[in-house]
């Protein structure tokens, strides 16, 4: 069965929510069909309207908008009073701007962790989850991905990551982060294009180096491995290790669906076992033929199935 067509844009503007900040957010689909917010991943990587094809748009009204730093909100790439309690906030501020009284929480990778961290502070908000290649925001999580772990997999294109740091793991975010937020721009553009195609090269089961290039480019980098580094510099700003599972009682009484890649190697299968296990009453779907990409098609058809039970 095909995805959805891409759905019909409702809704387009611009959301002040600080003094530095300014989002942009669109809305798509029926505007009086079940509401869902699209949290996408990152931290840093923005919206595009390829996001709603989950989403049958008769029935749903979708929500999507470009975290701070990231996409089309501004300044771009900036990283001042962006934590992940600023984009909670955010989060809040567009659903009573959209005076929307409850709706459906969306997200894969960081969009996972920002879903989880909005629902525990603001779970009369939130109706479901619907949440894609786990990622809890550890340090351990982070050195999967950055020391030990993926490179495990991918050595010949882990050493290329290691370039613009001299090719030590050691203090590597640290490392990562002078580079990302150095004065000079060649500095900066070698080190959010290596950051960024390190990713794009472990994210899917069978490589697309069309994808991968395209997380290479100036434009996307920029601000995804400034902005994604900077949060794993802060420990996602989470008050301890186990902040989210620690807080996951606040709505787990609330439904939720789990998909994750069986060969995931950007967020460890394990972690979703872990958040399904942690969450009496949610379901879990190994997809079998995928790594983290939500565009694999069995990732895809698993996150449009798990909405269509939703609107039932």
């Amino acid at each position: 069965m095909p995805l959805f067509p891409v759905a019909r844009l409702h809704q387009e503007f611009d959301l002040k929510v600080s003094d530095i900040h300014t989002l942009k957010v669109r809305t798509y689909g029926n505007p009086k069909g079940i509401p869902v917010v699209y949290l996408h991943g990152g931290p840093g990587g923005g919206t595009k309207p390829e996001n709603t094809k989950y989403f049958d748009s008769e029935k749903f009204f979708v929500v999507l908008f470009d975290q701070r730093g990231c996409g089309d909100s501004k300044p771009f790439a900036d990283l001042r009073e962006n934590t992940t309690w600023d984009l909670v906030a955010d989060i809040e501020l567009i659903r009573r701007k959209l005076n929307i009284k409850t709706w459906f929480v969306f997200g894969g990778s960081w969009g996972s962790t920002l879903s989880i961290a909005y629902g525990s502070r603001h779970p009369d908000s939130c109706r479901g989850f619907v949440l894609r290649g786990i990622f809890l925001g550890t340090d351990s999580e982070i050195k999967h991905l950055y020391v030990d772990g993926a490179s495990r997999q991918f050595p010949e294109i882990f050493e290329i990551f290691l370039q613009p740091v001299g090719g030590k793991t050691d203090n590597i975010i640290e490392r990562y982060y002078s580079q990302l937020t150095s004065e000079d721009k060649s500095v900066r553009q070698r080190a959010a294009k290596a950051w960024s195609q390190w990713e794009g090269a472990v994210s899917r089961l069978l490589p697309n180096p069309k994808s991968v290039a395209e997380m290479g480019e100036d434009a996307f980098a920029d601000a995804f491995a400034r902005i994604e580094c900077h949060f794993f510099r802060n420990h996602c700003f989470f008050e301890s290790q186990n902040y989210l599972l620690d807080n996951l009682a606040k709505i787990t009484h609330l439904p939720c669906h789990i998909v994750h890649g069986r060969y995931d190697l950007v967020c460890a299968p394990e972690i979703g076992w872990k958040l399904h296990k942690a969450w009496p009453g949610s379901t879990l779907e190994f997809v079998p033929d995928a790594g983290h990409s939500s565009e694999e098609p069995g990732t895809a058809h698993a996150l449009m199935a798990a909405m269509n039970r939703l609107r039932t």
